[in-house]
């Protein structure tokens, strides 16, 4: 089974704790039907919680780079390191062809997830897309093209934005 993940990064330290205890279950529950693969942008927040746990679970990671600059361009020095450890545990890394990160990169990355996806794990406040390549986006897309979403967003998450 192929998960891939999409999911905000401004979650609050206690959003963050909550949401890394519904994954290790829905992961937990998912590998004791088989084998998983779970596809990751790795931004901070959702998508490294995500991975994180997946490699945990025993997964195989598959990482998607939006952009030859990812690493560079996001600019949290506090999240290279995790960023960095789990390039280094995947089994394939897909960098896409785009030079920086922008809305038309993230849109290409999403395409890559939803192509692969057999489910797209979303953690996600439920707020309209905010625009092209964002989580909301992509859960929109991935419910018209009939790929099984599983939204984690825990009683009393927050956001750190509002």
């Amino acid at each position: 089974m192929t998960l891939a993940v999409t999911g905000h990064r401004d979650l609050t330290d206690r959003t963050a704790e909550l949401v890394r205890a519904e994954l290790r279950k829905l992961l937990t529950a998912r590998a004791a039907e088989g084998p998983l693969v779970g596809l990751s942008c790795l931004a901070a927040g959702a998508d490294t919680i995500f991975a994180e746990e997946l490699v945990d679970a025993g997964g195989d990671l598959v990482v998607v780079l939006p952009a030859r600059d990812y690493r560079a361009s996001r600019g949290d020095s506090a999240h290279a390191p995790s960023f960095d450890r789990l390039v280094s545990a995947a089994v394939e890394v897909h960098e896409l062809q785009y030079s920086e990160v922008s809305h038309e990169a993230y849109q290409a990355a999403n395409e890559v997830l939803l192509s692969r996806a057999d489910v797209v794990v979303a953690v996600w406040d439920g707020r309209p897309p905010a625009g092209p390549g964002g989580t909301g986006e992509l859960v929109r897309l991935s419910r018209e093209a009939g790929v099984e979403v599983v939204r984690v967003w825990p009683d009393g998450a927050e956001r750190t934005g509002g």
